[in-house]
């Protein structure tokens, strides 16, 4: 495959998500298997891209991802 990166289904998408390695809530807005190498030999990694309330988007691991239960 030459392509960078490519989209992933995910049940979460669209949907309030915790960042279980920071503890950052937002929405979950794509899931990504991305060539995050820089060498010569390709390695894929599913990155989960999340919206935090700064309106800025960060990356995290998709088993880093769990749904975010809302406080009273």
């Amino acid at each position: 495959m030459s392509e960078q990166y490519e989209y992933v289904p995910h049940r979460l998408l669209r949907r309030r998500v915790r960042d279980l390695a920071s503890g950052v809530e937002g929405e979950l807005m794509a899931v990504i298997n991305e060539n995050v190498s820089d060498t010569g030999i390709a390695r894929w990694m599913e990155l989960a891209y999340i919206r935090g309330a700064s309106g800025r988007e960060f990356t995290t691991a998709v088993a880093n991802v769990e749904p975010a239960t809302r406080r009273p």
